[in-house]
């Protein structure tokens, strides 16, 4: 949904007072804001707990570095929502990292049915397939994981990560690209 001009005028005005540490301007923001926030973090984490922590966080960062927003690299929505997806996807990384810290890697689980060679295959491939991965830029990264593993459709993804359709589209086509041309080496 696009913003009119003066919506975008008034959230900048807000996001100047907040810089100046403006706690009334603060409680507006978010007053205007967090209802929009909350959607983007709920429909990317799926739980409303991580969504509302990732919101918290968001808030946390436009008020500790709402000087850093600068009219030319975007609209004060954009700039926003960019923050409340990173935070989301943080947080649900950390939480990835903390749930499987206590269970057995991937590349250590055993198949009855497998062969050593074939473990020894399938660990190879993980990490080479995580290598490549780390390869990519965090918008390919971000898209394809959230496409093949968290089940967005490509809509879905453009809202999720506020970026336009065909971007979203391109970002996961290149980063196909880019994984096949390295795995094949």
């Amino acid at each position: 949904m696009a913003e009119s001009n003066a919506d975008q005028e008034y959230l900048m005005g807000l996001l100047v007072a907040v810089s100046r540490q403006d706690r009334e301007a603060f409680h507006e923001l978010y007053q205007c804001m967090a209802s929009r926030m909350f959607g983007v973090c709920l429909k990317l984490a799926g739980q409303r707990e991580t969504a509302e922590e990732a919101l918290q966080e968001a808030f946390i960062q436009i008020w500790h570095h709402a000087r850093e927003y600068h009219r030319d690299r975007g609209t004060p929505l954009g700039w926003m929502m960019t923050i409340a997806r990173y935070r989301t996807l943080d947080l649900m990384r950390a939480r990835k990292v903390r749930q499987s810290s206590g269970d057995q890697p991937i590349e250590q689980m055993h198949d009855e049915r497998a062969g050593p060679l074939d473990e020894s295959l399938r660990s190879a491939g993980a990490a080479e397939l995580t290598g490549c991965l780390d390869e990519l830029t965090n918008a390919q990264r971000d898209s394809i994981l959230l496409t093949f593993y968290k089940g967005l459709s490509h809509e879905e993804l453009s809202t999720a990560l506020s970026s336009p359709l065909g971007t979203v589209k391109s970002w996961i086509r290149r980063g196909l690209l880019a994984l096949k041309r390295c795995l094949e080496q």
